[in-house]
């Protein structure tokens, strides 16, 4: 029977997307949010779900976004890259 090599299967974060999309810049959203600009510029510069994410931190970002958690959270499979046999 093969094996599949199992790889993390990450949950994208895609808050540069949603605020490129409403032409929004992270000294706005910080003021939006009454976050920290410098934790607005982390958040919008990495691509995976960060790994420390409040529930207090994604509802502020959905409220001024108007956005729902789905929107910014992404699950993307990763398919399998190789058999051992």
């Amino acid at each position: 029977m093969p094996i599949f090599i199992k790889e993390s299967m990450p949950i994208k974060w895609r808050l540069a997307v949603l605020m490129a999309d409403r032409e929004i810049d992270y000294k706005e959203l910080a003021e939006m949010t009454g976050m920290h600009p410098v934790t607005i510029s982390k958040h919008k510069n990495i691509r995976v779900m960060p790994e420390r994410l409040e529930r207090e931190t994604l509802e502020k970002y959905c409220k001024a976004l108007n956005c729902q958690p789905g929107d910014l959270l992404t699950y993307v499979p990763d398919e399998p890259k190789g058999q051992v046999s």
